[in-house]
C-alpha cells in the first residue's frame, strides 16, 4: 500500500521538494524489499504485472536519475523479468521453432542489459566513473566497493553473467566471464553470506555459460552449491536447477539431473514468504527440463520424472 500512497504524492505534488521527497521513498521502499511480488504464488499474475512496475520505476527516474534506491530495483526488476519470463519463454520455444526462440533470447539479452545499465549507474552514484573501470580494469576497479556497494555488485555481475549464458556463441560475450568472477569474488570478500549464499550462485551460472568441458573446475564449483546450499538451508529451488543444468548436463549425469531437480520440487514454496515466487519459477522450470531429459543427455541412465512418476 505503501508504494502506491507515494506513487499519489508524486503525482499530485508540484512542490519539487515534496516530490523528490517522495520519490526517495519509494526508491528506497522498492530497494529494500521484494515487495508483494516476491511472495506471490501466482507466478502469470506477477509476469503481467513487472513490466507495468519496470515502466512505472523508469519514469520516476526521469525525475531523479540519480536515486540509487529506484536505480537497484530497476536493475534487479528488469534482470528477474529477463530470466524469470523472457529467458525461459526463449528457451522452450526454441525447442520447436528455433528463429522465434532465437529472437526471443535476443529480447533477454537486451534486457539484461538494460539492467546493467541501470546497475552501472547506481554504482557510480557513490563511485563517479567506476563503470569504465570495472571496463578498463575490473580487478582494480572492484578494489573500492564497500560491503554497502553489495547489492549492486551482486545484480551487475549477475545480470551480466545472465547476458553470457543466453550468448554462448559471442566470443566478445564470453571474453567478460572473468570480469563477472572479479566482481563475484569482491562480493565474496565483502559480505559471502549476503542473501541466504545468492553470490554463490553466479559462480554456478558461469561454469554452465563457459565453453569446453572445463571439468577441472567442477570441485569448486561444487564447493560454491555446497556453500550457497548450507546458507539457504535448502529453501532455494532454483540453486538445484542452476547446478543440474550447469555440472550434471555438462558431465552428462542424468542421475544426479534428475535428483537435483527432484530436490528442487520437493522445496515448499510456503514456507519461505520471501522466496515463494522464485520458488515456484524454479519449479516451473525444473518441470520443463525433466521433460527434455531424452534431449539433454545421449544415455540416460533414469527414465524421465514423468515416467517414474506414472
Amino acid at each position: 500500500m505503501l508504494p502506491v500512497l507515494l506513487v499519489m504524492l508524486v503525482i499530485s505534488f508540484g512542490c519539487g521538494a515534496l516530490k523528490r521527497f517522495a520519490i526517495g521513498k519509494l526508491g528506497d521502499t522498492l530497494a529494500s524489499s521484494g515487495s508483494v511480488y516476491e511472495s506471490d504464488d501466482d507466478p502469470d499474475l506477477v509476469g503481467d504485472a513487472i513490466p507495468f512496475g519496470l515502466k512505472l520505476i523508469e519514469s520516476l527516474l526521469a525525475e531523479a536519475p540519480r536515486n540509487q534506491g529506484l536505480l537497484l530495483a530497476a536493475c534487479k526488476g528488469f534482470a528477474t523479468y529477463s530470466y524469470a519470463y523472457v529467458q525461459l519463454d526463449a528457451d522452450m520455444l526454441a525447442v520447436v521453432d528455433l528463429a522465434a526462440g532465437k529472437e526471443l533470447r535476443e529480447r533477454a539479452r537486451k534486457l539484461y542489459r538494460r539492467a546493467r545499465r541501470y546497475c552501472i549507474r547506481g554504482l557510480e552514484v557513490d563511485h563517479a566513473g567506476i563503470g569504465e573501470r570495472l571496463a578498463a580494469d575490473p580487478k582494480s576497479a572492484v578494489l573500492e566497493l564497500k560491503t554497502e556497494d553489495v547489492p549492486l555488485l551482486y545484480w551487475t555481475a549477475g545480470s551480466l553473467g545472465l547476458d553470457i549464458s543466453v550468448s554462448r556463441n559471442d566470443a566478445e560475450m564470453l571474453a567478460l566471464i572473468p570480469d563477472v568472477s572479479v566482481m563475484i569474488g569482491r562480493a565474496l570478500l565483502l559480505d559471502e553470506s549476503w542473501d541466504d549464499g545468492a553470490l554463490h550462485d553466479v559462480e554456478i551460472v558461469l561454469a554452465g555459460a563457459r565453453p569446453g568441458a572445463h571439468l577441472h573446475e567442477l570441485p569448486r564449483i561444487k564447493e560454491h552449491f555446497d556453500r550457497a546450499l548450507e546458507l539457504s538451508g535448502g529453501q532455494r529451488a532454483s540453486l538445484f536447477v542452476t547446478y543440474a543444468e550447469a555440472v550434471a548436463v555438462r558431465t552428462q549425469d542424468s542421475a544426479e539431473f534428475v535428483s537435483l531437480l527432484k530436490q528442487a520440487l520437493a522445496v515448499d514454496p510456503d514456507q519461505n514468504y520471501n522466496m515463494r515466487l522464485a520458488n515456484l519459477l524454479a519449479q516451473r522450470r525444473a518441470r520443463w527440463l525433466l521433460s527434455r531429459i531424452g534431449e539433454l543427455f545421449l544415455e540416460p541412465k533414469v527414465s524421465g520424472f514423468a515416467e517414474e512418476e506414472s
